[in-house]
This record gives C-alpha cells, structure tokens and sequence, in this order.
C-alpha cells in the first residue's frame, strides 16, 4: 500500500496530507496562499454532467442521434423563459420523469443567457459544502484551495451563470444557503421525488416534470425499438402508458424488451431455415413464403411481457443480457448500484469488454452515466438484490483500489470520478466480514480523496475505517483515524468536533507509547486553541449571506442575463458608472430635499451624518449636497473643465473619522450663525453643548486637513466661488 501524500490549503491553513503520523495542519504562509484566477468562459457548457447517452440503434448509429426530445418542447421554453429572468428552479417528479434528460436539453440552449455561461454539476451524493467547491473550480482557477466559507462566498459573488445541477441530495436549509452564496446565479436543480416541499419564503420554485403523452410514448418506443409497432405491440404500449403514467424510463425498458423479442424471433426464423435445409422443402399450403410476412407470424408466436413485467421489468432485462454485461451488473448490485469505470472491469470481474457491456446496461434502461461514472436506475437495486446474490463480486476489490488510488499514475481527478465507487467497495467489505479489507482500503484512500476535495467523501472512508479499526482491535489505526477526523474538523471549521477526536487520538497513541504521535496531536490542538476565537467565527459549512428578498432581484441587474453589451468588458463597465451616477444623483437629490426642510435657505451646510432633523432636536442652516461620487469621476468624459468642489464641516463632537465632507451647491451662499444639530446618534441622557458659529466668507474649494479639524472648531460651510483664483479666508475665531 502506498498512500498519496500532498499539500492542499484551505481557508488559512497549509495542510499536509499523508504523513506518517497523520495529516497536520499549519499556518499558511503569506507567499504560498493561492491567488484564485476566474476562468473564461470557454463553450456554452461546462462540468462533469453531460448529454443522456444514445439507447437502443441510436447507440449503434441505426438512427439519427440528435434528435429532440418528445413532447419537451413546451417545458424547455418555460424553464429557458424563467431563468432569462433570474429565477431559481427546482425540478420535481417521479423517479424515471426523465429530469436528468431535460436538464441537459436546458442547458445545451442557456449558453447565452448569463455572462459566465452555464455551469453543469452532477450532485449525486455529494453534499452542499462540496457543490459549493465544484462550483467554484468549474468557474475559477486555483488547483490545491478549498476556500473557507468566507473566502468562498466572495469569489461566489461574482459570478453570473447558469448553474445545473441533477440528483442534489441536500435539502432545507443547505439547499438555500447554496443559492445565497451565489447571488448572481440563476440555479436549475433536479431533486429525488421524495424530496420535502419549499418553504415559503424560498428563492426556488418547483416546476413539475410530467409523464410524456400517449403518441409520444409510442413514438418513443418504436424509435428505440428500431422498426414500428404491429397492433398488438401498440396495444400493450398502451395499457403500459395507463399504468406507468407515461414516465419515459418505463419505455426505454419496454423497447428494450421488444428488442429482446425480437431476437426470439430471429432465433426462430433461422430454426426454421435449418430445418428446411437440412430436410427439405415441406409442403404446407398454409404457410406463405413471403419472409416478412413468416417473420410477423413467427413474431405472433411470442407472448410480450404482461403488465406486472412491464412495470418492473429489471429480472426479465438482466435475464437476457450478454454474459459481461450479467458480470458487470453483478457487481454492480454488489457495489450498491455505482459501476466502476470500464479501465477497473478487467481487474475486478475479467471482463475485457467493459464499454460495451456499460453500453449494454444503459441500452436496456438499467443503468445511467452520471458524475463521470455509471450507476443502476432507480428501483433497479432494490428489484435485483434479491435474486443476483454479490457473494464473491467484489472478492480483491479493496486491493485492487488501495493500489490504483496510491499509484503516481492516477490523476487527482480520477480519483475523484471513483469516489462513490470506492465508498461503494468499502459498504461491501464491511456488509461482508471483512473489515480489515476496510480498514486497508480507508487508509489508502482516505489522503487521495482529501487532496481530490471530495470532503464528502473523505469524512465517509475516515467514519469506515475507524469503524473497521474498532471491529479488527486495531489501536495504532484506531488512533490515526482519530487524528484524521480530528483535522478534518479543524478544516471544516467545526472546533469542538476537532478537539474531541484530537483529544481522543492523543489519549489513544499516549497509551501505545506513540511519541511523534502525541507530538502531532498536541500540535494541532495548540493550534485550534491559538484560533479558537477565528474557527467559531467561521463556523459551519455554508456561509451566512442572507438571501435577496425579490424572486427577480438577479434579472433587474440590467449587465446580467443576455443583456450585456457584444463590444466586450469597456461596454460593461461604462454600463456600470453610468448606472451609478443616474443611483446616486437621485439618492442625493432625495437626501437633500428632505433635510432642507420649508423654512431652511439655500445656504446652509448640511450635518456630516446627513441624517435629517428629528422632532425635538436643534435646528439650523442647512445646504442640499449635490451628488458627488468616485463613480461619477470615472464616468466624467476626460478633458472637461467642470469641477467638482467639496466643503468641509467639523461637527462639535469628534466622529470616529474626525471630519466630514459635503458638496455644496456651486451658488454663492452666505450661512448664519445657528445651533448644529448632533453630529450623530447620542445615547439616552446626553446632551450637547450648543456652540456658537460664526459668519464666514466665500471661499474656493479646500481639502480638510488633520490639524484644521479639532473638537474646538464649530461646523462651517465654505460654498466655492465659479473663480479659482479667489483666495481662502481665513475663519473667524
């Protein structure tokens, strides 16, 4: 065994995984934190969901393969239509609706709608944390980093996509935390049918994926049939349509069963040639000679599946399967339902053929490509357990993984492909005896599985083998996992979990007499003690970015969602500044005509908090700033002579900052000694001493300077002159 070490960081912390003594988290230096690079948009789509696979002749090149899908049109409009606006959907319906399929039909016709394009991720057991970080890696370069929950949702935060998801787990909370880490994003989710309904105040609409329609479901089966239905193939279609509520699953499994009909037939056609040449022509006036017209009489003789088949027609497909594609479904079963990739079949079941058999499986509807590898339908488990015992499938699988995923030649990527079936060896060791098959295998793939950051999966292989660990009476591994799990909290922010399995690790290695082990422990915890205060701040898996009130607040960002510019990123960006200017002139129009009041002149100087008189309070002159904003600058066309004058004021109690800036109106105004108003919230029982201010002169522009602003000077106001040559004078003490 030879476990994969590395470095990976995360948040502030340098982690070195695969160690002797365990992983051990530090302090990441200033020089070695990664500089995350956001990815151009390469191509409409990206991300480890793709196309549903052709089935039946399409699969053999017997038919056009880019055809639409039936009776979808109407649902593809509508999602398109709602994500165009900004809108967040959720995909509900019964297991085999065909959601996965109409995911990828949307989002082969989003790649315009966002800036960023559209984002395609497979969420099938994994959890929220890590659709956060695959969202991540899909739209930003930085190989090695998982971004703390902070970190993660300001790189999030700009990011404007289209984002897919098929087979999300998480629900409730984690799904909407998911959604709030990306503002900007408009998010298309299939979820399982059993999933739990909304809450009311969700950012996520359900949108119900239907059986298809009567003439769509025939027209489904005779296109994967290869060939069309005679009366008594359209009748039994039928009936299927009435029972199975037109979900399109149940058709590409009844296809398959008429394929393997036909194959009957055919059996039967060449019978009957054999025995014509072996023993002649016999004479039998009935039978015509006509070869079609023999083979739909033959084809008569073979009875189609009854209903109660047809509804669960798992046992009757696998009976009829290829011997590898038996083997491979075998293992299958044995794996709980994830197929290994076809490079793995000739090493766990000595099938050389491992494509074709995985083409096989997915032809007949009992298996889907998804995540990078295959796995069994639904109900297709649960219907084949029984009756294919796994004993002996997955005999030298945990050696055989233990090997592959410690081995320099396997990518990080490949590994992660392989998780769910790496889990699925251990789940069957374990449900067979054999712990320390377990225990060898969690050890190899537990580092390979951190530094691929499927978290996920790495606290499951950790939670087995400690398991295993306990089972074989092993304490040095007990101990190690211990460890493992203890960082692995510490990375997930999550300190009382990390102390008490550090704790645990450095009571259980303290006892074997393990040195460098206690040292490593003691380490990481003088470290979680030192950042105590840091972790429970960052605490959770998700961050906390509260979610936008409106449905529709992503669409009225007018550069978002098909609405931004061709000629590139200065169209945007002059889009941006002009958006502001228009914002913030209004905004200082309002501000100012509100703290005027009826009686107030012109002249006045506004007070630096720029909160409005409230009843009871000391009034005074007051002046109505004019917009002024660095956004404004930026907009300004350059060689223009338009100043932008500032006044200073000094409130009589000192501000956090110590000044105060206006902008007031460009008209000659002369102010009037009055009491200011408090610069700022007091607390209940204070009070401020009034302070006289005192006439003064027409000034230019000037900057506050740190010695002009003390708690001895009275607010002024110093409109500018249109001349810049006019000299400042001096206040009147």
């Amino acid at each position: 065994m030879r476990p994969r070490t590395g470095e990976l960081v995360t948040g502030d912390l340098l982690v070195t995984v695969g160690s002797t003594d365990g992983s051990e988290a530090r302090p990441c230096p200033d020089e070695w934190r990664p500089r995350p690079r956001r990815l151009e948009r390469g191509g409409p789509s990206r991300g480890t969901l793709g196309p549903s696979p052709a089935v039946g002749p399409l699969a053999l090149g017997a038919g056009p393969a880019d055809l639409p899908l039936l009776d979808r049109e109407a649902d593809i409009a509508q999602l398109l239509g709602k994500l165009t606006e900004g809108r967040s959907i959720r995909l509900v319906g019964q297991a085999g609706s065909g959601r996965s399929a109409l995911l990828s039909a949307v989002a082969a016709a989003a790649g315009e709608l966002a800036p960023d394009g559209v984002v395609q991720l497979c969420g099938h057991r994994r959890s929220a944390a890590d659709l956060l970080q695959a969202l991540f890696s899909a739209t930003h370069h930085a190989p090695g980093f998982r971004p703390d929950p902070q970190q993660l949702a300001r790189h999030l935060a700009t990011v404007g996509a289209v984002v897919v998801v098929d087979e999300v787990e998480s629900t409730g909370e984690e799904l909407e935390a998911l959604l709030a880490a990306a503002p900007d994003c408009a998010f298309l989710i299939s979820v399982a049918p059993d999933s739990p309904a909304l809450a009311l105040d969700s950012r996520l609409e359900d949108h119900l994926v239907a059986g298809l329609s009567r003439a769509a479901c025939l027209a489904l089966t005779a296109r994967l049939a290869g060939r069309a239905l005679d009366e008594a193939e359209r009748a039994w279609a039928v009936d299927l349509w009435f029972e199975s509520e037109g979900l399109p699953l149940r058709f590409v499994q009844a296809a398959a069963l008429l394929r393997q009909r036909d194959v009957a037939v055919d059996a039967l056609v060449a019978a009957e040639e054999d025995r014509r040449g072996v023993f002649g022509a016999v004479e039998h006036p009935e039978v015509d000679e006509d070869p079609a017209v023999r083979e739909a009489e033959l084809r008569r003789t073979v009875a189609l599946p009854t209903v109660a088949e047809s509804a669960a027609p798992a046992l009757r497909l696998a009976e009829g399967l290829s011997e590898p594609a038996q083997a491979v479904l075998r293992l299958a079963v044995a794996l709980g339902g994830e197929c290994p990739t076809a490079p793995h079949l000739p090493a766990l079941i000595d099938v050389g053929l491992g494509e074709s058999a995985l083409h096989e499986l997915t032809d007949c509807g009992l298996a889907v490509s998804i995540g990078g590898h295959h796995r069994l339908t639904a109900g297709a488990l649960e219907l084949l357990e029984p009756h294919w015992p796994s004993a002996g499938s997955t005999n030298g699988a945990a050696t055989h993984f233990a090997w592959w995923v410690g081995h320099s030649s396997v990518s990080i990527e490949q590994v992660a492909a392989e998780a769910e079936v790496v889990i699925g060896a251990m789940l069957a060791d374990r449900a067979a005896g054999r712990p320390a098959a377990v225990l060898r295998l969690a050890r190899a793939a537990a580092p390979a599985l951190a530094l691929a950051l499927r978290w996920g999966a790495w606290e499951r292989a950790l939670q087995l083998g400690l398991e295993a660990a306990r089972a074989v009476g092993s304490g040095p591994d007990e101990a190690w996992f211990h460890h493992e799990l203890g960082v692995y909290a510490l990375c997930r922010r999550t300190p009382e979990r990390a102390v008490a399995e550090l704790e645990a690790a450095v009571a259980l290695r303290g006892a074997l007499g393990e040195q460098r082990g206690v040292a490593a422990g003691r380490r990481m915890l003088d470290l979680l003690r030192e950042d105590t205060q840091a972790l429970t701040a960052g605490e959770g898996d998700l961050p906390a970015v509260t979610r936008r009130p409106v449905i529709r607040a992503i669409a009225q960002v007018p550069w978002r969602f098909g609405m931004i510019p061709k000629a590139g990123g200065r169209g945007r960006t002059v889009i941006a500044a002009s958006a502001a200017v228009l914002a913030l002139g209004v905004l200082g129009t309002a501000v100012g005509l509100s703290v005027a009041g009826q009686d107030t002149p012109k002249g006045g100087a506004t007070p630096h908090n720029g909160a409005p008189d409230q009843p009871g309070s000391l009034t005074g002159n007051y002046t109505i700033p004019a917009p002024s904003d660095s956004a404004s600058d930026s907009a300004t066309p350059t060689g223009t002579d338009s100043p932008s004058p500032e006044a200073s004021a000094t409130s009589g109690s000192p501000s956090p900052s110590g000044s105060a800036s206006a902008s007031p109106s460009p008209k000659k105004t002369t102010t009037k000694p009055a009491s200011p108003s408090p610069s700022g919230p007091q607390p209940p029982g204070a009070t401020q001493p009034p302070v006289v201010v005192p006439p003064v002169t027409t000034t230019p522009p000037t900057v506050p300077t740190p010695s002009q602003t003390t708690p001895s000077q009275t607010p002024t106001a110093t409109p500018t002159s249109p001349s810049p040559s006019t000299t400042p004078a001096s206040p009147t003490p």
